[in-house]
Order: structure tokens, then C-alpha cells, then sequence
């Protein structure tokens, strides 16, 4: 099972009362990060993840959680992320709670084990309804009652709102789960375009983003932005690489530092992990 590990020498596991916790939980890994909140700096991640072709099971998160030294502590607040393919946004003055099962059955299929949650976002103004496997989104519940579980698409829409707003013309981004990816669109600061799609390989992710460059007539002269599962040597980028001229990862940011030891990991392949602690 692939593992990584860093830490800051200030780390204190009697000191987490100091600390916010975020966790990414999903069959794909369990990812945990750290945050100093005194000076507002991540000291520390931890991520497991299954063999290749694997998924994890949910007892085997559970037992996971339950034989870590730091995720039993007690922390000053703890935060989740639960990715998810099956999503769909609905503006906020259309938004009824009662609706949301019949927000999300129009636009998919519900599981005979899923359960259905929804996020308040504040940019675009409207409410992210996504389905997890009830086994999954019943483990953060089990550990830490308090904490109210986030779509993945949270934090990202929350930092792309902000990094879109700087670019004069489209804003294009791709952020690569295991098994599916989030095609997101800006234009003038503003979200056109959102979509999550399947894939077995690179072929079908240089499809999907190719059309939709053609069908809203983007320049291949664009930048295109990634986050998740890919690196800058890997088959994706040099497959991009062939038709797109300027291709970048996007970092984690917001008002926060990283120690000295994250320059060992590529911080877009967590980017909702860190991010989700800004999201208030």
C-alpha cells in the first residue's frame, strides 16, 4: 500500500488542541493534513493509498483511523473531504432542502447504499448535491460527529473563484481523481462550464477536453490548469502537452504556509485537502 509521510519538527501530538485537522476520505485513500493554527502553517500529511486496481474498503478506513496516533487525538477543528463523481449545482434562489434527492435523480442514478448531502458555495451562489456510499459518509460521522462533510468540488470551486478572477479570457481546469475527473470552465471570473467524467485512460480525458474546447471555442493558446492524481512527467501532461501550448499545476493557497518538508511532495495532487480549511 503506497504511503507518504512528512512532518515538521514542531510537530506536537500533545498539542493538537492547537491544531485543525482535514481528512480526505474515499475508497480510492485516506489522506490527513495538519495545520498549525498559532502560525497558521501545515506541519504535517499523512496519505495511504490501495495497490493499483484496488479500492479500500470501509472497515478497513475505519480500522485505519482508529490505529492512527494523531487522528484519535482531540483537534481545535476538523475538517472532510469526500470526493465524489456524482454531483450536480443548483443556484441557491432555486434551492429547496426538501428537494435535494429529486435535485440529484434527475441528473443521476442513485445507489442502493448512497446517501445524498448538500454544500452551501458562495461563489458561484449555489449548492453542490453529491452522493457517497452511506458506509463511507457514516466514518467521519462515527470519529468526529462535529464536522459536517464537504463535497471535493468545495474547496475547489472556492480557490478556482479566486485564482479564475485574475485571467482575462477562458479559465480552464482539470482536476484528475482516481477513476473520474472534474472539467472546470471560467470565463470573466465566472463559472460556464461544469462537468465530471469517467475515464479508463488518457485518450478519454484529451477527448472530453478537447471537444469541449471546440464546442465553446477556446483557444488551444489558453492555459490549462490541473490539480489530483498527475505529475509533469507523466502520461497525461505529455499527452496535453501535444495540443496545448500552456499547461500548469495549481498550488493550495489561501492565508497559510507550508513547513519546509512539503517541498518532498507535489502539493496539487492534495489541493482540496489543503484547501478545504479556508472554506469557513
Amino acid at each position: 500500500m503506497p504511503f507518504l509521510e512528512l512532518f515538521d519538527e514542531t510537530l506536537d501530538i500533545n498539542s493538537t488542541e492547537n491544531y485543525d485537522l482535514s481528512v480526505q476520505i474515499s475508497a480510492a485513500g485516506l489522506a490527513f493534513c495538519i495545520l498549525d493554527t498559532i502560525r497558521n502553517k501545515y506541519i504535517l500529511i499523512r496519505s495511504a493509498e490501495p495497490d493499483d486496481n484496488k479500492l479500500l474498503s470501509a472497515d478497513a478506513i475505519r480500522e485505519m483511523i482508529a490505529k492512527d496516533d494523531f487522528l484519535v487525538r482531540r483537534f481545535r477543528k476538523v475538517n472532510i473531504v469526500l470526493p465524489s463523481q456524482k454531483f450536480t449545482l443548483v443556484p441557491s434562489p432555486l434551492f429547496d432542502p426538501g428537494k435535494k434527492d429529486d435535485y440529484f435523480t434527475y441528473n443521476h442514478t442513485l445507489g442502493s447504499n448512497d446517501i445524498i448531502a448538500a454544500n452551501r458555495l458562495t461563489d458561484p451562489d449555489a449548492y453542490t448535491i453529491f452522493a457517497v456510499n452511506r458506509e463511507i459518509y457514516e466514518i467521519p460521522m462515527h470519529f468526529w460527529p462535529a464536522a459536517f462533510p464537504f463535497h471535493h468540488t468545495k474547496p475547489l470551486l472556492n480557490l478556482l473563484s479566486h485564482q479564475s478572477k485574475s485571467v482575462q479570457g477562458h479559465y480552464v481546469h482539470v482536476h484528475l481523481e482516481k477513476e473520474f475527473f472534474n472539467l472546470l470552465v471560467y470565463e470573466k471570473g465566472l463559472l460556464r462550464f461544469s462537468n465530471t467524467f469517467t475515464f479508463r485512460n488518457i485518450s478519454d480525458i484529451l477527448y472530453y477536453v478537447l471537444n469541449t474546447f471546440k464546442t465553446m471555442d477556446i483557444s488551444h493558446s489558453e492555459h490549462v490548469h490541473f490539480s489530483g492524481l498527475t505529475s509533469r512527467h507523466d502520461d497525461l501532461w505529455s499527452g496535453f502537452s501535444m495540443y496545448l501550448k500552456n499547461l500548469e499545476f495549481v498550488n493550495p493557497s489561501g492565508n497559510f504556509t507550508f513547513s519546509y518538508v512539503f517541498n518532498e511532495v507535489e502539493l496539487h495532487r492534495y489541493i482540496n485537502l489543503f484547501s478545504v480549511a479556508s472554506c469557513g
